[in-house]
């Protein structure tokens, strides 16, 4: 058993501190919004993750997680302190390191034994380097900075942590990496690797993989999008690539571009670093130019088909940049909405879960619904912007009644082109002809 301090309970934070607690640790969680932090203390689940609630609600019962806005008893309490703090982009694009090194600065001052500091943020290279200089600073006792970097997927995230690919631990310091070997024992059980490397290599390999993931993409939309040049069909397409062993065939289902809190943020934040370091990332640019092209390829659809859209009434399903979350950090139905907006569309949204953060964002700029059909009331057309279950088998008759016109443009591929076939839509989807009916 460890005892585990983390500082931050976002997305990331939470459910590192709630899977740490599940493995029989003592957690404590610490943030500086007391009204959160007491609705935690009650097992109330400040963020929609699947399964979260559930592990949250047995380790508060079992009382191994615990929170509190004292950041000194946060880091006097725990031999490992975890850094999950946001480092959001910032205006030129790169990450905002503002809130970890002045959680460190903090750190600094209060040690008064070896602690190791993990940093569970994605960071920019070098960044350990920082974080630890910034500790020394105010520190006079010794202490270990690790690069430990996170890769949950948001809806998959409980399972992700406690059944990991793989654990990566950044670190020059042999007592730091036994401790977290230690830590992390529980995890690797069933086989997953434990890959030991330097700080900065543990920082890049965080950043390398989803500009990889990125890539293959928007790689696969761009061949969606010939697709829809010469007539071929992208579904048989990835099929024919994505059985290829050294390929793969994960992240090759083509849509209307990637977001949420990691794609779009790291990729950036990887072409800033690569700039101050007088380096250029070509094919990382090229990634974020066409996948801001893709967000609004429905827009562009309903354009090529009704013409002028002002005046025109759109039914929009999804808002969550994917499935089993609420998040809606970069998602594509927010880039479509604007560019709604600008031509004076009218926009009805359903989403099973996101909608409650897309009032706060757009108000009564568009309006709301409780129910999938009757988003539908009399729009022009419907976009699916992203591919929950609840979509994947509707009542297509309902759906022909609530709609003025049967047309729907799908961002996401999710029905058959052969079940749409008969059922009397004009349907177009990405990369697949666009059945006529």
């Amino acid at each position: 058993m460890k005892k585990v301090t983390v500082i931050g309970t976002g997305y990331v934070g939470l459910v590192t501190g709630t899977c740490f607690a599940e493995t029989g640790n003592q957690v404590l969680c610490v943030d500086i919004d007391k009204e959160k932090v007491e609705q935690m203390k009650k097992g109330i689940v400040p963020i929609y993750e699947p399964h979260l609630d559930t592990v949250f609600e047995r380790n508060i019962q079992a009382k191994r997680i615990d929170f509190t806005t004292d950041l000194e008893k946060a880091v006097q309490f725990a031999e490992i302190i975890f850094l999950a703090l946001p480092t959001p982009q910032g205006e030129d694009g790169s990450a905002d390191l503002s809130r970890v090194l002045d959680v460190a600065q903090k750190i600094g001052r209060i040690l008064s034994e070896y602690k190791v500091i993990v940093n569970k943020s994605t960071v920019p290279v070098g960044t350990a380097e920082r974080v630890s200089a910034t500790i020394k600073e105010n520190a006079n006792v010794p202490f270990s900075v690790v690069s430990n970097p996170e890769f949950l997927r948001e809806g998959f995230a409980i399972d992700d942590f406690l059944n990991p690919d793989r654990i990566v631990i950044g670190t020059s310091d042999e007592k730091a990496a036994e401790i977290m070997k230690e830590l992390y024992q529980p995890f690797i059980r069933n086989g997953a690797p434990l890959i030991l490397m330097d700080e900065k290599s543990a920082e890049l390999t965080k950043y390398a993989a989803n500009a990889f993931l990125a890539t293959k993409i928007t790689f696969m939309n761009e061949i969606a999008n010939f697709c829809e040049c010469v007539g071929a069909n992208v579904d048989s397409v990835r099929h024919g690539v994505g059985t290829d062993p050294r390929i793969g065939s994960r992240f090759l289902y083509p849509g209307i571009g990637f977001g949420g809190s990691c794609f779009p943020k790291d990729v950036n934040a990887l072409v800033k670093s690569g700039e101050k370091e007088n380096y250029s990332f070509e094919i990382i640019k090229s990634v974020l130019s066409v996948n801001q092209k893709q967000k609004i390829k429905l827009v562009e659809k309903a354009k090529n088909y009704f013409g002028d859209l002002s005046n025109k009434t759109i039914a929009i399903w999804g808002l969550s940049f994917k499935p089993d979350t609420d998040d809606i950090r970069e998602a594509s139905s927010l880039d479509m909405i604007h560019a709604l907006l600008t031509q004076e569309v009218k926009i009805q949204v359903y989403d099973p879960e996101a909608t409650e953060n897309v009032k706060t964002l757009l108000n009564d700029k568009i309006e709301y619904f409780d129910n999938q059909y009757e988003a539908l009331n009399n729009a022009d057309a419907l976009f699916i912007a992203t591919e929950w279950n609840v979509f994947r088998n509707p009542d297509f008759n309902k759906m022909k009644e609530k709609l003025a016109n049967p047309v729907i443009f799908d961002g996401r591929n999710i029905y058959d082109l052969k079940d749409m076939e008969g059922q009397g839509f004009y349907y177009n989807s990405i990369g697949r002809k666009t059945i006529l009916n």
